[in-house]
């Protein structure tokens, strides 16, 4: 199958991805969780089961903002929000007495930052810093610039598109990201690459077998990983998505990121990351043919 003659089309639509990322990025940003903001941590335990609309819409009225909470059997709540005012904090319990009368406020902690801003800073660098590495060691590896240009590239374009994709929902649906999103994003970060080497291994191993050109040999080597690749991600998208389903609210959102992580470094191992590849090939033979002539 010539998978590479829709390399255009690939490039458009990572393009309009990347291009949507960005501008919700710039727009409207990321919903930061109380990991990065602080505020509020308040436990809950109701004599009966409740509505957790009602709860939700009780602290929205009162004023609370950036409200998430988590719901354990016995029908304790964990609420977690901005930090409330005396007014604020009575007006929400006056609320609950109404709808139980028996509930008990079990704790109310008020919580600085877990991830402050010198963090948010390492982790960027720890992020460049790692891309560069990745960048020489594939290069190494491969024997070609190339090779780690395009990796580096392609994980790139995950991680941009895995935070646009949140900017979004924190947009419309209120999703926060907190400390789990990041890990998730640097798990996704490492998904990406060791998908990626794996294509670039077979296109090393075909080459040496056959004096083909690039794309003949690259597209040989998307089909033979095709198989491997979708039977690896598909295991991990069924977990994933089990997780989602019935999970809970306190893993939802981070199992959330681990699968669209998954389904970008899919995506972007054979049809980005080798079209890249592939590009920058016909652009060195260009320039040895113009300097030839």
């Amino acid at each position: 199958m010539n998978w590479l003659k829709h390399i255009k089309i690939y490039f458009i639509l990572s393009g309009v991805l990347l291009v949507i990322s960005i501008t919700s990025l710039f727009l409207w940003r990321l919903k930061l969780g109380i990991d990065f903001t602080g505020g509020a941590l308040i436990e809950y335990k109701f004599s009966k089961e409740m509505d957790d609309t009602n709860i939700y819409d009780i602290f929205e009225e009162a004023g609370a903002e950036n409200i998430s909470f988590e719901l354990s059997n016995d029908y304790k709540y964990l609420i977690k929000t901005n930090s409330l005012s005396t007014e604020t904090k009575s007006q929400i319990d006056s609320e609950l007495k109404n709808e139980d009368e028996y509930y008990i406020e079990l704790k109310y902690e008020l919580v600085g930052p877990s991830i402050g801003p010198e963090l948010v800073q390492k982790t960027i660098y720890a992020i460049i810093l790692s891309a560069f590495v990745i960048l020489l060691w594939v290069a190494y590896q491969f024997k070609n610039l190339r090779y780690g240009l395009s990796a580096v590239l392609a994980m790139f374009h995950d991680s941009i598109i895995l935070l646009g994709s949140f900017s979004l929902l924190g947009h419309f649906w209120n999703v926060e990201i907190d400390f789990l999103f990041v890990t998730a994003m640097l798990t996704i970060l490492s998904f990406s690459v060791h998908d990626t080497i794996v294509v670039f291994d077979r296109i090393r191993e075909v080459t040496k077998k056959t004096h083909s050109e690039i794309p003949v040999i690259a597209d040989l080597a998307i089909t033979q990983t095709m198989v491997r690749s979708l039977n690896n991600s598909f295991t991990i998208i069924f977990m994933l998505t089990a997780l989602i389903l019935f999970g809970g609210e306190a893993i939802k959102w981070f199992a959330a990121a681990l699968l669209i992580g998954t389904i970008l470094g899919t995506y972007s191992s054979p049809f980005v990351a080798v079209p890249l590849l592939v590009t920058f090939d016909k652009i060195k033979t260009f320039k040895l043919k113009s300097k030839n002539i």
